[in-house]
């Protein structure tokens, strides 16, 4: 029983499934499993995870727009959008489900990037503005501090994203020229003495497209662990993609609405360190 369940799942050796055996996690055909049972064709086997603590994050958002057909709320840095990676309640899916029950996010937002998510909160609203998004129908504008003081006031990126080896993951999304076509258009707010402030309007939406375009640009976000200049993972032991530090907020969000067809405007004030001293 042991070696069969640490060569198929290989998630945990057989030390660890010793003591899941042992404290009576797993069953067969309902009935708890010894550690020398003999599996047998047609045999039912089920592992009764424990619950896990997961992270402690901020657990709010805040509703910008709502209506009987859509919802875009306000996530807060830190808070995942979407279960995944030890996440499950503690997910802004999750907290918005529970107060808009049917409601399905049509993006997402890494876990360190704050500002808007658009939910459908029916199937119609989410395939009509799934094909708005498609179509680049959709205007997304971001805040974002990049390292370094960008010379050029406005600028545009077309490097390409794609996946890339990582000695972690196996591959992650960076700068590649095989990758699929990407669009951004940068426009300098604010240089400061090391950084500077920059507004970010997306046409495309790849992972992590912001980030990975600064970089391309000679100016990845400032404390961004994973991505170094040239918008590739960094040499010295990179990071994992989900990782924080760098200061990335969704700010503007417009569509035409999948009902009614009159034009939304969604707005998320920065937090106070993406904000220029004019504001």
């Amino acid at each position: 029983m042991i070696d069969y369940l640490a060569a198929s799942r290989t998630h945990s050796p057989a030390d660890v499934w010793a003591a899941r055996l042992a404290r009576g996690e797993v069953e067969i055909d309902g009935a708890r499993a010894a550690a020398d049972a003999v599996l047998r064709a047609g045999h039912t086997l089920v592992w009764h995870r424990p619950p896990w603590v997961e992270p402690d994050v901020p657990l709010h958002f805040d509703v910008l727009h709502e209506d009987e057909a859509v919802l875009a709320v306000a996530k807060p840095r830190g808070l995942p959008t979407m279960p995944a990676g030890g996440f499950l309640d503690h997910t802004l899916m999750t907290l918005v489900q529970a107060r808009y029950p049917g409601a399905h996010p049509l993006h997402r937002l890494g876990r360190h990037t704050s500002g808007i998510v658009l939910f459908a909160r029916t199937p119609d609203a989410a395939a009509a503005l799934g094909r708005a998004w498609r179509a680049q129908e959709v205007t997304k504008a971001y805040r974002a501090l990049a390292s370094g003081v960008i010379a050029a006031d406005r600028f545009d990126i077309d490097t390409p994203i794609g996946p890339v080896p990582h000695p972690r993951l196996g591959h992650v999304q960076a700068a590649s020229p095989s990758g699929r076509p990407a669009h951004s258009h940068v426009s300098v707010l604010e240089r400061r003495a090391a950084t500077t402030l920059a507004r970010v309007h997306i046409t495309t939406g790849r992972p992590h497209q912001i980030r990975i375009h600064l970089a391309t640009a000679g100016h990845p976000l400032a404390g961004d662990p994973l991505y170094d200049a040239g918008g590739r993972p960094r040499d010295d032991d990179p990071a994992l993609p989900g990782e924080g530090g760098y200061l990335l907020h969704a700010e503007h969000l417009a569509f035409a609405h999948p009902r009614t067809h009159a034009p939304i405007a969604v707005h998320a004030p920065p937090p106070p360190d993406l904000r220029a001293a004019t504001e």
